[in-house]
């Protein structure tokens, strides 16, 4: 095929530029009308010395960071910043969890609510919070979502209209929310009890996400430089931003400032118009669909022709080539350009998002879902080959060996271990002549989940504060419930039967309840547990988690038709020991920092050793990996007992976990768990744990008698064997 001449930027950038300027200050006139001060504005830079001068009077802060809404994933994070120690996370609570709603746009009503609730429990009011940072820099992305819009002119001027699939809505920007963001400081001043609004200051988006995941990382305390790289759909005025952090110091070294030259916007697009899934529901699906096609640069027969899409060029860069990228001026209703039609295919329609007829299934029969699979692995290797340019340059740039990968590009597991694959010793030795290879980390919360944590630890590090610990476990989201609570839910449920099975308050009563767990995960039980605290980010890590054998080869099936009703595609990941994954699975040296620390949230995968798959095929992909979850005693001691549990009962301490969710966001209260529960016919049993120590079983009393028996037939099976009384 002979591809058209490339076309690597927008139509008219001068008339987008001057859009911008002009635009500008106009916003940020607008905003301090609101109560919101770009960080760089006068009112910030007296904040920030107010706050440094009571760090330097010994005096601890307290710092809220706050995604106000318009924009995907609100919420609220509360921060304690103490002069001798540095940064500590206190809540990261996200809107999603609480109304229900996948990755909100709403004011985060609720995570306020739960925040201060938060702050009660620790004996204070919401008035000790010394300052409020907002997640993104709200006149900067208002005067770039125009510029977008002005740039590709006149195709693009139907986004000034705010429709669906307008530049300014095309990245989960609800532009009538974005609208009310000027509202946020008299609503947080309803919720804590002030009269006048609360003063907002608005932090450089990429810089929140840099800072923060720096910050938390196993390198924050190195004597080397180490190299950030954000990486995400768009911030608030590009989609790359490179930096380097040394001596507690960031400075940038790049940014891209161009929204759409963006590696996030080309596998959301990509994997929603040929996957047939929403953007932010398409990505981990199409990247688990990728596995199933052909892998091989050389044979793909799509992959030559689609790496057109990007121009890499020499200093680093990539630019979109627009000849068949169209969602610049397009986005959703006409993505693609006749070239790329040639290349994929028409893409699927909006309004055939999420038909059965339309989305990608591996199970199916039919002719050419052999080429969707190999669209996708096509897509995941353009997806990579971008994602090494940009970093090669940077190790180029910086000689660093260490690596912090953060923005919702992040989430790409599979491409995180092809970087550790490609930049190894080998490449070191031959690219610099020194004796190193890439040491990488990824955060929990890589994606806007994390932002909010991000504007308070950026707040802090402009009063001068130091970076604290670094993160051992994402167990931040609101809090344990109370028995009170639980029973007053369990005794209004429908259809659900319900027993208190004991206490976990010390390490026998957590080991017999972890044990019991594990008695009936060997006999392909099908457990959720919901204890503490949820985790922040989009993986279940142990408190909000389904549970299951990884030993038996049909798990995969029965998790993904009958307790999660998903796709075949979806791959199940292993949670285990350290010792277990060492036994298990290669563990890359370039993840070693910590302990292995960068296994710890699903955020990297990791290739299996021969003999797993017959072993423990339910957590092994189609592509030989797993995306592994390493569990610590000291971070998270009931699932960590359960583990070992399992190492007794089935000889492996494995266990297969996918999220405590079915067809929305991770349970978040006691009423969504029985919900989720409801939903899931699949499921044998939700263990719930109360923050005094009661633990509570609820299961389905509305099948046939031998169904709704199990678990109860498992409960007595499991006392009589081992003597024990956990009820």
């Amino acid at each position: 095929m002979v591809m058209p001449p490339q076309r690597l930027g927008p139509r008219n950038p001068r008339l987008g530029a001057a859009a911008f300027r002009l635009a500008l200050p106009l916003l940020e006139r607008l905003c301090r009308h609101k109560k919101i001060f770009r960080s760089t504005s006068a009112f910030a830079s007296e904040q920030f010395r107010s706050l440094a001068s009571r760090l330097n009077n010994g005096q601890p802060l307290y710092l809220a960071g706050i995604g106000p809404g318009g924009i995907h994933n609100s919420g609220a994070a509360l921060v304690e910043v103490i002069p001798e120690t540095g940064c500590k996370i206190i809540c990261n609570n996200e809107e999603e969890r609480f109304s229900a709603e996948k990755h909100s746009t709403r004011y985060p009503e609720k995570s306020v609510a739960a925040l201060i609730e938060r702050m009660g429990a620790m004996g204070l009011g919401p008035e000790r919070i010394d300052a409020w940072f907002l997640s993104w820099d709200f006149p900067v992305r208002g005067a770039t979502l125009l510029r977008a819009a002005l740039e590709e002119a006149p195709a693009s001027l139907r986004g000034l209209m705010f429709t669906r699939d307008s530049p300014l809505s095309s990245f989960k920007t609800d532009p009538w929310r974005l609208l009310q963001v000027g509202e946020a400081g008299r609503r947080i001043a309803r919720q804590i009890g002030r009269k006048e609004p609360v003063p907002l200051i608005a932090m450089p988006h990429h810089d929140n996400h840099a800072w923060f995941s720096f910050s938390v990382s196993p390198f924050a305390h190195s004597d080397e430089p180490v190299m950030v790289a954000v990486l995400d759909g768009s911030g608030d005025i590009g989609a790359i931003s490179l930096y380097l952090c040394a001596a507690g110091q960031m400075r940038q070294l790049y940014c891209n400032y161009d929204i759409f030259d963006s590696l996030g916007i080309f596998y959301a697009v990509i994997s929603s118009t040929q996957g047939g899934w929403t953007i932010l529901s398409s990505e981990g699906r199409y990247m688990g669909a990728a596995a199933y096609g052909n892998c091989d640069r050389r044979t793909n027969r799509f992959y030559r022709s689609l790496r057109e899409i990007f121009a890499l060029q020499p200093d680093g860069n990539l630019h979109l080539n627009r000849a068949l990228a169209n969602w610049p001026s397009g986005f959703l209703r006409a993505p693609y350009t006749p070239e790329l039609i040639r290349i994929l295919g028409k893409p699927i329609a909006l309004e055939q998002m999420w038909n059965p007829d339309a989305v990608l299934r591996v199970e199916d029969s039919r002719q050419d879902t052999r080429e969707r699979l190999d669209k996708a692995a096509a897509a995941q290797m353009v997806f990579e080959d971008a994602l090494f340019h940009v970093i090669d340059h940077f190790i180029r740039q910086t000689r660093s060996h260490r690596l912090v990968l953060t923005g919702g590009v992040a989430l790409n597991a599979l491409g995180n271990m092809r970087l550790l694959e490609r930049f190894d010793e080998g490449y070191y030795e031959r690219q610099l002549g020194r004796r190193a290879r890439l040491h990488l980390w990824v955060p929990p919360t890589p994606n806007d989940a994390g932002v909010t944590m991000g504007a308070a630890f950026l707040g802090a590090y402009r009063a001068g504060a130091g970076v604290g610990a670094a993160l051992e476990h994402a167990f931040y989201c609101g809090v344990a419930p109370k028995t009170a609570e639980i029973r007053a839910v369990l005794h209004a449920a429908a259809n659900i039967a319900w027993r208190y099975i004991g206490e976990s308050c010390d390490a026998q009563q957590r080991a017999a309840i972890a044990d019991l767990m594990a008695f009936m995960t060997a006999r392909d039980g099908v457990v959720a547990i919901f204890q503490g605290a949820a985790e922040t980010g989009p993986r279940a890590l142990g408190h909000r988690s389904i549970l299951a054998n990884p030993c038996n080869p049909a798990t995969r099936e029965t998790l993904n038709a009958r307790v999660k009703y998903r796709e075949a595609i979806r791959p199940l990941a292993p949670m285990m020991t350290l010792e277990a994954a060492r036994r298990w699975f290669v563990l890359s040296d370039g993840a070693s920092d910590n302990n292995h620390n960068a296994y710890n949230y699903m955020v990297i995968t990791a290739p299996a050793k021969p003999e797993t798959r017959a072993r423990i095929p339910a957590v092994v992909h189609a592509d030989g990996t797993g995306r592994l979850q390493i569990v610590r005693e000291r971070s998270d001691p009931l699932t960590y007992a359960y583990l070992k549990a399992l190492g007794r009962r089935i000889g492996v301490e494995v266990a297969v976990n996918t999220s405590f969710n079915v067809a929305g966001p991770i349970a978040q209260t006691v009423p969504q768990a029985i919900d989720t529960l409801r939903r899931s016919k699949g499921l044998d049993a939700v263990l719930i744990f109360a923050e005094e120590g009661s633990v509570f079983a609820a299961w389905h009393c509305d099948r046939p008698a031998a169904g709704a028996s199990r678990f109860l037939q498992w409960f007595e099976l499991w006392r009589a064997e081992t003597g024990a009384w956990a009820g």
